[in-house]
């Protein structure tokens, strides 16, 4: 009876210690899970995946690699990937990811009534789908077209769509490539014009880190020239990320976080191996990385 009344006690105790172990180990894999690093991507770089499988495959392939925030490149007609925007929410939302961000643009016509109409619709669309952020990819002020005038001009029209995108909580901005640094007037960049003459309240910039250096000039210290301004990041490289070398990523991220921003996103415009395993190894690279949160 002496022997069973033992293990009996000796059971409970292991039972009782396994009780408390148990709730704590779990909460330290929530703990894990919860600390995911919310590594963001634009979806351009899967455009080709996008065309051939549809947009709800390559979401699934891009959850499962583990991106969080994506940012879209594909409007048009108030729809996103020719989805409706809640509908498209809600594929991204199912999948535990959050679309933040998306690129889209209409260049200056003749019609201004026509540019700000459909702007509104855009503004309608993204507002649904629950963006952060609307993004102008481009500009034609590279060139000719780099001229002073040029660049009032489109100041003015990102001034408009600032505040129409304000109006219902979401911030615009300007995302760059080499030309806007290339281009010069009375030798100062087009993108240092851009930003000096739009509106700090109404219009932001989402700095290409990889074609800012194509440009001839180093994107940290244009994060620490406009810290106000340059709220947003594309996080790019020749290919895949971290493999050219040519990146300083460390000094870039470590300059993002103390400025404060907080999104940004990968994007692959020209591969190694095929779209989908670049996209993932720059996944990996950046989780891996010390320096990215």
């Amino acid at each position: 009876m002496m022997k069973n009344r033992r293990d009996f006690l000796k059971t409970a105790a292991f039972a009782v210690a396994g009780g408390l172990v148990l709730p704590n180990l779990l909460s330290s894999c929530g703990a894990a899970a919860s600390a995911k690093k919310h590594i963001g991507l634009q979806l351009y770089s899967l455009r080709d995946d996008i065309n051939d499988m549809g947009i709800q495959k390559v979401l699934e392939i891009v959850a499962k690699m583990g991106y969080v925030n994506l940012e879209t490149a594909g409007y048009g007609n108030g729809k996103i990937y020719r989805t409706e925007p809640a509908e498209f929410k809600k594929m991204v939302d199912d999948l535990g990811m959050k679309v933040t961000s998306a690129h889209l643009g209409r260049n200056i016509s003749d019609n201004h009534d026509a540019d700000m109409n459909w702007w509104n619709q855009a503004v309608d669309a993204h507002s649904a789908a629950g963006m952060k952020y609307m993004i102008m990819p481009g500009s034609p002020l590279g060139g000719e077209g780099a001229t002073l005038d040029n660049v009032k001009r489109y100041g003015e029209y990102f001034n408009e769509i600032g505040l129409a995108t304000a109006a219902v909580g979401i911030k615009f901005g300007y995302h760059n490539h080499a030309f806007e640094f290339e281009n010069k007037i009375d030798d100062v960049p087009v993108y240092d014009l851009l930003i000096a003459n739009t509106s700090p309240d109404h219009v932001l910039f989402q700095n290409d880190v990889y074609w800012t250096q194509k440009g001839g000039y180093d994107p940290v210290a244009y994060m620490k020239k406009y810290p106000k301004r340059i709220q947003v990041l594309h996080i790019k490289d020749e290919e895949e990320i971290g493999v050219s070398g040519e990146m300083d990523f460390k000094t870039i991220f470590e300059t993002a976080y103390a400025n404060g921003i907080k999104d940004w996103y990968v994007e692959v415009e020209r591969y190694i191996a095929n779209p989908q395993e670049d996209v993932r190894k720059s996944y990996d690279f950046l989780n891996k990385a010390e320096y990215v949160k």
